[in-house]
């Protein structure tokens, strides 16, 4: 059976992964017949962010600890990956990839990737393992891989201008359609950088789970 391995950010739209992407995209693996493991880099996330008020918390938190929660507890350290125990890897989007996997919330066009996160998706496209990337994830790939062509919508200029910065290209998609690089075996899907529902992002989620699985 196919394995996906889901790399999570924390938990929670504005610190962490966006839920309702790592869920649909857990969902969609199953569906489609492959199996799905979870990872997170064992690090303190950048900020805590109150959800109910959005408001920031003076608390610290772990993104392994808090992305265990969408886990369910089963999950594993980012750096205990074995990219050659995997066909694929499927980062979902969320505040935390913009905060703790890179820098692009704080540095714009100028940002960087966690080190161990930008590796793993250099090792895996020299294998030729297909790489899925939803919301604003892409902009990993776009600076990891340089040229390639993803999307994160058609709503965000200075996402899609950073995209371009690094060398890669930004395809501009609506809701429920993703962009598919096959010669580089990256999908991505624009989900909530849109004005989407949850059954949008099941859709994507389903449609790029799809494609990943037919380029392995």
């Amino acid at each position: 059976m196919k394995k996906i391995a889901v790399i999570l950010s924390g938990c929670g739209v504005y610190d962490g992964s966006e839920i309702h992407e790592a869920t649909m995209a857990l969902l969609a693996v199953k569906r489609n017949g492959a199996e799905y493991e979870i990872y997170a880099p064992d690090k303190t996330q950048y900020d805590v962010v109150d959800h109910y008020h959005g408001q920031q918390s003076d608390e610290y938190r772990n993104v392994l600890v808090e992305a265990a929660r969408i886990a369910r507890g089963n999950i594993k350290p980012l750096r205990e990956l074995d990219i050659n125990a995997v066909d694929a890897i499927l980062f979902p989007g969320g505040f935390g990839v913009a905060k703790n996997l890179s820098s692009y919330a704080f540095k714009g066009a100028d940002y960087d990737v966690l080190p161990e996160v930008g590796e793993l998706i250099g090792s895996m496209y020299a294998q030729g393992k297909p790489i899925g990337a939803m919301c604003i994830a892409p902009i990993l790939l776009a600076k990891s891989l340089g040229k390639v062509s993803v999307t994160i919508g058609s709503s965000d200029d200075d996402a899609a201008k950073a995209i371009g910065g690094v060398g890669a290209t930004h395809v501009a998609t609506t809701s429920g359609n993703i962009c598919i690089d096959k010669a580089n075996k990256v999908v991505t899907a624009p989900c909530y950088m849109l004005n989407a529902n949850i059954t949008n992002i099941f859709e994507e989620a389903d449609k790029l789970v799809k494609e990943l699985i037919a380029m392995m």
